[in-house]
């Protein structure tokens, strides 16, 4: 199957990153190659971009059609959150601007065998990252009804995820449930009918928060922002796409922590903790993907840009 991925606020984020044709940029999140196709084209042979993704296909697509540019490019197979290992390796310090789009691309949704669809029966995996041992199915099978029912509250945030855990868990005493159609026909007797008739495929928010927990998505994001805003040189910018709440709201505290650190109490008339700002927060509100571009593309619908600033 081909990687295919519409680049979402495409033209937002160049426009933000303010590429400098010397500068050396991360993609952090590869994928097919979309972003960083039209970052490399604004470089000149002294600048440099370096690519990171976990999923294996992805690089193989990015390398396809950066293949132009080859002599800028530099491919890594591995989590951003190891993004300054990486760089290091490189003999790299520090950079002109890291990008991270976050969640899962398109290309994986529609490849049934990686079982991140509900609209494909096909066996329970979920991993961006095939070299990792825990699939979906290991969750669902091996986590006690409180885990469960935890992850896809938060994760999912799903109203009946409690009704949807226990049914989890009763189902899989007769057998483990091993495949995507299982679990659809578990969440859709978990919900009452009249809640599932409106609102969008009932497996929606579960299958999102089980696909977070295998791959440590949020934990991964939360970890990874202040390395990656002390891996920029002064000016650089450090650009997120997010597609849903959870995602933002860490983004949005770490880049407003980093913003102003600051551990004083209000009344205090000077600062004495000592915390110095590491830059600012560009984007006070989100940048959000205009009404022509989720008609073309329904997946930008939940789409948020935010960017921080390195000070100078």
């Amino acid at each position: 199957m081909e990687f295919k991925h519409i680049s979402v606020l495409l033209e937002e984020t160049i426009e933000q990153l303010q590429v400098r044709p010397d500068g050396i940029y991360v993609d952090g999140t590869l994928g097919g190659g979309g972003h960083s196709y039209h970052i490399a084209s604004k470089l000149t042979e002294k600048g440099r971009l370096i690519g990171i993704d976990q999923d294996g296909t992805a690089i193989e697509a990015a390398a396809v059609r950066l293949k132009p540019y080859g002599d800028r490019i530099t491919l890594i197979r591995d989590n951003y959150r190891n993004a300054g290992q990486a760089l290091m390796r490189l003999g790299i310090e520090r950079v002109d601007g890291i990008l991270l789009d976050l969640g899962v691309s398109s290309y994986q949704l529609d490849n049934a065998e990686r079982g991140f669809s509900y609209k494909y029966d096909t066996p329970l995996d979920m991993r961006m990252d095939l070299r990792q041992t825990t699939t979906a199915a290991d969750i669902l099978n091996g986590y006690g009804e409180m885990e469960l029912y935890r992850v896809i509250r938060d994760y999912g945030e799903e109203q009946f995820a409690k009704n949807i855990a226990r049914h989890i868990v009763n189902a899989r005493k007769d057998k483990p449930i091993e495949t995507t159609g299982e679990l659809n026909e578990i969440i859709k007797a978990a919900i009452p009918a009249k809640m599932r008739a409106g609102g969008g495929h009932p497996s929606k928010r579960t299958f999102q928060a089980i696909r977070i927990e295998c791959n440590r998505e949020l934990e991964v994001l939360g970890e990874s922002l202040d390395e990656l805003i002390g891996l920029l040189n002064p000016g650089g910018r450090l650009c997120i796409i997010t597609f849903h709440s959870l995602e933002d709201r860490i983004v949005k505290t770490a880049f407003r922590r980093n913003e102003n650190p600051c551990t004083c109490p209000p009344d205090f008339p000077v600062c004495v903790c000592g915390q110095v700002s590491r830059g600012r927060v560009v984007t006070r509100k989100p940048i959000l993907p205009t009404a022509e571009e989720i008609a073309a593309n329904r997946r930008a619908k939940s789409a948020k840009l935010r960017v921080f600033e390195r000070g100078k």
